[in-house]
């Protein structure tokens, strides 16, 4: 039985967090990537929405300078390994422009939130919820919204907008998190409810 939950959407600054829409998980060529084109338009729509209302944008990398930055997870997933800071793969997607005003949050693990500065940067600037896409629904998207919930940000998941290699998974994930953490809505229904959309 679901448990009873209120849909609270999205505040008068919302921020977009795209997590890890990099090479290395977008090009079937690396290890870690899938062909994505669907989530890479979705994203790319976002994109021009968050800045035509003026609204933040941030966009979250995974790079390991050394070798001690997040053992266990790359122990776990030796993939990872290809994720330094000379490799094509650490950089964002190229049909996803990184704008001048737009912030790269660097992690090494999967939440956007864990061991880095985001929960200040957003606060400095006034955000009051989050759009959260990216890949992978099953990852780091996942920690991230359930991370943003717990810094006490509303998140909202574009559907669209998300992707992982298993669909299972990607289905899975969704269902939890608008079960509990996060309001799973279209990518229809988030541009709309964007702040200077009529919202």
């Amino acid at each position: 039985m679901d448990l009873e939950r209120k849909q609270l959407g999205l505040g008068r600054k919302p921020a977009l967090i795209v997590v890890d829409m990099i090479k290395g998980f977008t090009d079937p060529a690396c290890p870690l990537g899938c062909a994505c084109p669907d989530v890479v338009a979705a994203n790319a729509r976002l994109l021009r929405e968050f800045r035509r209302c003026g609204l933040p944008v941030y966009f979250t990398t995974v790079v390991y300078h050394h070798e001690d930055q997040a053992r266990v997870f790359r122990g776990r997933i030796e993939a990872l390994n290809v994720l330094t800071p000379d490799s094509q793969w650490v950089q964002v997607d190229d049909r996803l422009e990184v704008h001048a005003g737009d912030e790269l949050i660097e992690k090494q693990w999967a939440s956007a939130f864990h061991k880095t500065d985001l929960d200040e940067r957003l606060r400095a600037r006034g955000v009051d919820s989050l759009v959260v896409t990216g890949l992978t629904t099953s990852g780091c998207v996942r920690a991230t919204a359930v991370d943003g919930l717990q810094y006490d940000y509303p998140v909202v998941v574009p559907r669209e907008a998300v992707g992982d290699r298993n669909s299972d998974a990607h289905d899975a994930n969704l269902f939890d998190l608008h079960a509990k953490y996060a309001d799973v809505q279209s990518l229809e229904e988030v541009i709309a409810s964007l702040p200077g959309n009529g919202a």
